[in-house]
């Protein structure tokens, strides 16, 4: 697969393939494109070139709303909407690849507190917490989902190590029990060898002009 940006060709005949259970760290110069890569998975950027599948299927198969709640990014920098993280938490759920499930707040309580979030945090107005405290609500919105795929760009970044603990465990117990996958992008060496079970080292065609990381 050929990957790029603005008709910028910064990644070519790149092969990667995530196995259930298992945990990838992507690696590479700041500025490759690593998280256009991300994106890129996501389905929102069109590769340039190649094939992007999901068991064995392109995403017009499964259909892209389908693809994209099983192949689930989240990005460095917390987008959460008007409300309270409950209603943020729940707007997954709004669409009809929910399949009529609806969201279960006591087990999104949990998580929330296992992420070391304060209690009574679901009823909080979403745009009135921290950076970190948001980017531990996007996190634990996708990951109540139960995608079969994550993608996570610096899940961590605003956060000091003791929750970065909390939140390591949160991840790596979530994608045990639903046997999912993920890649993840950090500049932490230490988190790679936390968490990842291999290493993907990117090769860039270049890295001028990029501001990607």
């Amino acid at each position: 697969m050929a990957v790029g940006n603005q008709g910028k060709r910064l990644f070519e005949s790149l092969d990667l393939e995530l196995r259930a259970n298992e945990i990838v760290a992507l690696q590479g110069p700041s500025g490759c494109g690593k998280s256009t890569l991300l994106r890129t998975l996501a389905g929102l950027i069109d590769p340039l070139a190649g094939e992007l599948t999901l068991a064995g299927l392109p995403p017009a198969d499964h259909g892209w709303p389908s693809y994209r709640r099983q192949v689930t990014y989240v990005a460095q920098r917390p987008v959460v909407a008007d409300g309270t993280v409950r209603s943020n938490l729940a707007f997954p759920y709004t669409f009809l690849t929910a399949s009529g499930r609806q969201l279960d707040a006591d087990s999104a309580s949990l998580m929330l507190a296992q992420m070391g979030l304060p209690e009574g945090v679901i009823d909080s107005a979403a745009r009135t917490l921290s950076e970190g405290q948001m980017q531990r609500v996007c996190l634990a919105r996708a990951l109540l989902i139960e995608p079969r795929i994550l993608l996570l760009d610096e899940p961590t970044s605003a956060l000091d190590p003791a929750a970065t603990a909390k939140v390591e465990q949160v991840i790596c117990d979530a994608l045990r029990a639903t046997a999912a996958a993920a890649l993840v992008v950090t500049h932490h060496r230490s988190q790679i060898e936390r968490l990842a079970a291999r290493t993907v080292d990117l090769e860039p065609l270049t890295v001028e002009g990029s501001d990607d990381g």
